[in-house]
């Protein structure tokens, strides 16, 4: 029986899914669907116009016209009240009317259907838009799984609060930001970054909502409440994207009340003057005021450009890359200079190390041995990196005992090594006058790449050293290569000593580098910039950023970058990857180009029309599915960014 019961309840289940799946279809198609019935009604009044009566006729025709058109109608309506200005709809609903009334039914109908069709396709567009958001709406899940005093339980995801200690077993979605307490897995973070290959994660990583734990069970610390999630984050940034208008955008609504105004005038002259002046029949007049009414209206003029910036929009959020707003889509083609950070923006941010030099006749894995000993104890920002070098080492089994650790602040490391005074610093922990300097060239040299310098000292002589290196992103090149390809003058903005930034600036290839930067600095350096190139675009990911993103034209922050500077800029790259940037600046040019050609063909086409219906060669159907036909050709055209 509770089996039964179970099956039922499972079947009720699944069909109030079916139910609530088909009406949230319905409720999103409805323009196309209404579109679609109009459309309909007239192939069949078309059909059957031998067999229908006048009455049924004009009763198909007179439906067409209330399904296709009532959503526009509507929206005509509320906007002309609630903005106080007069739109587009408004002149397809008169041009429709006016049709009726001297008897061409037809062809108002087959006016409404198309208009009702591009409506449908701009809607399309946005609900696009809103698909993608939706998408990562569902990446985080409703509860999660709460540890306290070792006892385990399911909570909501808004019930959260920071300092919660979460669960996340192998296959499940991590559901908050946090940081790893326990564990060592993989964690699959595509939906976020894009990134197919999953990374590491273990004790001290993020972890972000929405990322799927692929193997071993973590334990995590809640860091981030559930409203600011980074998911909840993009959402947020694409929501507002698509709510802020550029200045294309902005122009276009402020002339169509205008130019709604000047048809309207037109059109009453046109009923008029032909009349009295040349003779025209009364019903010649109203037909070719209709006409007029139909070509002139700016629909195509109008849809020009939102179709193509949501459009953009969804595209870029798709690659990783978030638009603050339409006007940075559009401006980013006209940037003539970037200025990028260094650390963490053309370079990773962790250095590595790259050289291992030990003095001639020493041991080298018993002397990596003793120094990642010394390391392992250090809070020395390099050490982290040296000790991780080292495990890449096979040292020798040997016991080891250390006394006398001491850290000296801007020195380095002091300790007794079985007995032995051993130092691990920078290049004051050198005695000078040391008889055997068999490390001076190898000094120079590598001081020349860029290096940092850590000297290993053994009873205050020097055996081995270390350099390190912030390695340089993989993209970084590359990305560098397209801007000066595009004719952008590249800037390497950096608080490193001059002989620093100038072997990197060399290793990129960038145009120029300014060195010993402080965040005012390189505000000043952005402000010079602009004074010669006019637009300047910001790229950084630090604190210290924040000011400089803030001035120019256009700030861009590495998703993983500080709080403060993905607050402070325009652009978003999630991906941490600077080639995204030169897909942003293809994408926008491609935009304003296909803007351009929307723009030129449609005004193009209402001046062909308008001349056609005063010369009288062309008929209302002609003028219908002329001016409808551009508009909806200019949507597709929008389109295309989708892709």
């Amino acid at each position: 029986m509770l089996s039964l019961t179970k099956i039922i309840l499972n079947n009720n289940q699944i069909h109030s899914q079916l139910e609530r799946n088909i009406f949230s279809g319905i409720k999103h198609h409805s323009e196309l669907i209404a579109s679609l019935i109009s459309g309909g009604l007239i192939i069949t009044a078309w059909l059957f116009t031998s067999s229908l009566s006048e009455f049924m006729w004009i009763t198909i025709h007179l439906a067409a016209f209330t399904i296709g058109g009532f959503a526009k109608a509507k929206q005509g309506i509320l906007d002309t009240f609630n903005n106080k200005t007069l739109n587009v709809e408004l002149l397809m609903i008169l041009a429709a009317i006016g049709s009726a009334t001297i008897g061409y039914w037809a062809e108002g109908a087959i006016l409404i259907f198309i208009f009702s069709l591009s409506g449908a396709l701009e809607t399309y567009t946005l609900q696009k838009s809103e698909r993608d958001l939706s998408a990562l709406l569902k990446l985080q899940p409703d509860t999660a799984l709460r540890i306290n005093d070792g006892e385990e339980t399911v909570v909501l995801i808004e019930d959260l609060i920071i300092g919660d200690s979460l669960l996340i077993k192998p296959g499940e979605r991590v559901a908050a930001d946090g940081i790893i307490t326990t564990g060592r897995s993989t964690v699959d973070e595509s939906a976020l970054t894009g990134e197919s290959i999953p990374v590491e994660k273990s004790i001290g990583d993020h972890v972000y909502a929405g990322t799927i734990n692929k193997s071993g069970r973590l334990t995590m610390e809640v860091t981030t409440e559930a409203s600011q999630s980074f998911v909840q984050k993009i959402m947020a940034l694409v929501q507002h994207a698509q709510n802020e208008k550029s200045p294309s955008q902005l122009f276009i609504e402020r002339f169509e009340s205008i130019y709604v105004k000047s048809v309207l005038t037109l059109v009453g002259m046109m009923i008029v003057l032909p009349y009295f002046l040349w003779g025209w029949s009364f019903t010649d007049t109203i037909y070719r005021a209709m006409i007029l009414l139909v070509v002139a209206s700016p629909c195509a003029l109008v849809a020009a450009i939102t179709p193509a910036t949501l459009s953009t929009i969804s595209n870029g959020a798709r690659q990783g890359i978030l638009f603050k707003s339409g006007v940075f889509i559009e401006n980013l083609a006209h940037v003539k200079a970037i200025a990028f950070d260094k650390t963490g923006t053309l370079t990773m941010g962790t250095p590595k190390v790259t050289d291992f030099l030990v003095k001639p006749g020493e041991a080298k894995e018993e002397i990596m041995k003793k120094i990642k000993e010394i390391e392992t104890g250090s809070s020395h920002p390099l050490a982290e990196a040296i000790v991780q070098y080292a495990e890449t080492y096979e040292t020798p089994e040997q016991t080891i005992e250390i006394n006398e650790m001491i850290e000296e602040t801007g020195i380095g490391i002091r300790a007794v090594v079985n007995q032995e005074s051993w130092a691990i610093g920078n290049q004051k922990i050198v005695k000078t006058g040391q008889q055997d300097n068999w490390f001076e060239e190898a000094v120079i040299q590598l001081t020349t790449e860029a290096k940092t310098l850590v000297f290993v000292t053994r009873q205050d002589e020097v055996i081995a050293i270390l350099a390190l290196k912030d390695q340089i992103r993989q993209d970084t090149i590359e990305a560098i290569r397209a801007f000066k390809a595009s004719g952008i003058h590249t800037v390497m903005l950096t608080g490193d000593h001059k002989k620093t930034a100038q072997a990197i600036a060399n290793e990129i290839k960038i145009d120029q580098y300014i060195a010993n930067c402080m965040p005012d600095d390189k505000v000043h350096a952005l402000k010079e910039l602009q004074s010669k190139y006019t637009s300047v675009m910001m790229i950084g990911d630090g604190i210290n950023d924040a000011p400089a993103l803030a001035t120019a034209d256009i700030g861009v922050a590495m998703g993983a970058g500080t709080d403060v500077a993905i607050e402070t800029a325009d652009i978003i790259l999630i991906k941490n990857k600077l080639e995204k940037m030169s897909h942003a600046h293809k994408l926008s040019n491609r935009m304003n180009r296909i803007i351009k050609q929307n723009v030129f063909f449609s005004i193009s086409v209402i001046l062909v029309l308008i001349v056609s219906n005063l010369l009288q060669v062309i008929n209302l159907p002609l003028g219908v599915i002329g001016h409808e036909g551009s508009t909806i050709l200019v949507i597709l055209n929008g389109l295309r960014m989708l892709k």
